[in-house]
């Protein structure tokens, strides 16, 4: 509970010495020991070779997968994140407007990079696979038409691919469990 520090006591912290989420313990980690995880990139990854699922076996692929999951987590993540801020949040208030744009123009310049990667007839960023990729980018992409309300600041609808794989991805049943 965000609004009573929950993420600021001993027990959270030994979790995640950053004090944010997301936090996980597998009590039946490695060795059959506990362990702690931070950072979405890493507990995906952790996950993903845990069950064996939404992470290539191939190695060249595996990396590759692993390549668009950083992509998120340095790029689309932290920008669309800005953007939401100067956007919907305090930042607005700013009487300089470069902050914003420079976000803007950067969430933008990210899309379309997606856009190229679904372009080819692509269903997921990795193909006809669904993997980590695609979990990592779907809520930021979600909201940053819809939280944060950038749709028309980032011409989200002159898209072609990027939509559909949106559309397809909050249709999954394992999606729609985590949304509700």
């Amino acid at each position: 509970d965000f609004g009573k520090d929950d993420q600021k006591t001993p027990e959270f912290l030994s979790l995640n010495p950053n004090g944010k989420i997301p936090a996980i313990l597998d009590p039946n980690g490695p060795g059959g020991k506990p362990l702690a995880l931070f950072e979405s990139g890493a507990i995906l990854i952790y996950l993903a070779d845990k069950t064996g699922q939404l992470l290539p076996a191939d190695p060249a692929r595996r990396y590759e997968t692993i390549q668009w999951l950083m992509w998120q987590m340095g790029g689309a993540g932290p920008m669309f994140g800005q953007l939401g801020f100067f956007n919907k949040f305090a930042g607005k208030e700013y009487e300089d407007k470069r902050p914003l744009e420079r976000y803007r123009a950067e969430s933008e310049r990210l899309l379309q990079v997606l856009e190229t990667r679904l372009s080819d007839a692509r269903t997921w960023i990795m193909g006809d696979d669904y993997t980590i990729a695609d979990v990592s980018l779907l809520g930021w992409v979600r909201n940053l038409i819809t939280f944060y309300e950038a749709r028309e600041l980032v011409r989200f609808d002159d898209l072609k691919h990027v939509p559909g794989w949106l559309e397809r991805g909050l249709a999954r049943p394992a999606v729609q469990r985590g949304l509700t």
